[in-house]
């Protein structure tokens, strides 16, 4: 059913790694940006709750969300059966084409799990580069393929490489979409050495603050058990991100992205 770790080596993740090497100046993306704890201030002020169900409540407890982007790929169903053990939620941001057409069985048990199902367009392509029409055609294409799987669209995108501008804001709020940055990030894409991993996270983590990993590199999923474990002994709750905003409801268009400490 999946591929070989050779072949999956090819294609996209060697893609991802091209890209990986100009990335992740997050300071860089050019656009305001919303914390966790502004979205949640201001649907205490302005009564803009959200309907997500909070099993915590992020602004009294030291939350945080693990999510993941690129896949699903042949370890997703390792990786969702470490989260089910841990009882951990995450949120995937996945890409279309050759990972939710491929795989249409993981992601429907990322969805019927309980995980945060989102859009990490159809072919990765950095939306920066693109005019209207074609950021359009990569998160519409996604959001169609992941609808037919689920019955629903996603209401969150992670723009490649983090890089957003106003016309991709402009396009996200068409469509529906809130953009999710992070503030935690291993670089997975760089070593397969999970030890290594871990250690970045750890090193990082912080109070409402978002892990970005992936789980198509060798050395990723490996390392979040261990990772799981070790914050939640630092008294993190692990959330999705609508949870980690929760009660504020993440806007079509608008940016989030958590300060660190």
């Amino acid at each position: 059913m999946f591929r070989s770790r050779t072949a999956r080596r090819g294609g996209t993740a060697t893609a991802l790694l091209a890209a990986a090497a100009l990335m992740l100046t997050l300071g860089g993306c050019g656009v305001d940006t919303v914390t966790p704890q502004d979205a949640r201030d201001d649907a205490g002020t302005d009564g803009k709750a959200g309907s997500t169900a909070r099993r915590v409540d992020c602004a009294k407890v030291k939350c945080i969300a693990l999510t993941f982007d690129a896949g699903p790929g042949e370890d997703t169903p390792k990786l969702l059966d470490i989260l089910k053990e841990k009882q951990v939620p995450a949120t995937f941001f996945l890409l279309g084409n050759k990972h939710v057409n491929r795989y249409p069985e993981v992601v429907k048990r990322i969805a019927d799990e309980g995980h945060e199902v989102a859009n990490h367009t159809w072919s990765h392509r950095i939306l920066t580069d693109l005019d209207a029409a074609e950021v359009r055609d990569e998160l519409s294409r996604t959001q169609d393929a992941v609808e037919k799987i689920t019955g629903r669209k996603p209401t969150l995108m992670r723009p490649p490489q983090g890089r957003t501008d106003d016309t991709v804001s402009e396009v996200s709020r068409e469509l529906g979409l809130a953009q999710v940055l992070w503030s935690i990030t291993a670089k997975d894409y760089s070593t397969t050495d999970s030890a290594l991993i871990r250690k970045r996270v750890l090193e990082q983590a912080h109070g409402d603050g978002i892990i970005l990993l992936h789980d198509i590199y060798d050395g990723t999923v490996p390392a979040v058990p261990s990772i799981i474990d070790e914050l939640k002994l630092r008294g993190f709750t692990f959330v999705t991100v609508p949870e980690l905003i929760a009660p504020g409801k993440a806007e079509p268009g608008a940016v989030y992205r958590p300060e660190k400490d």
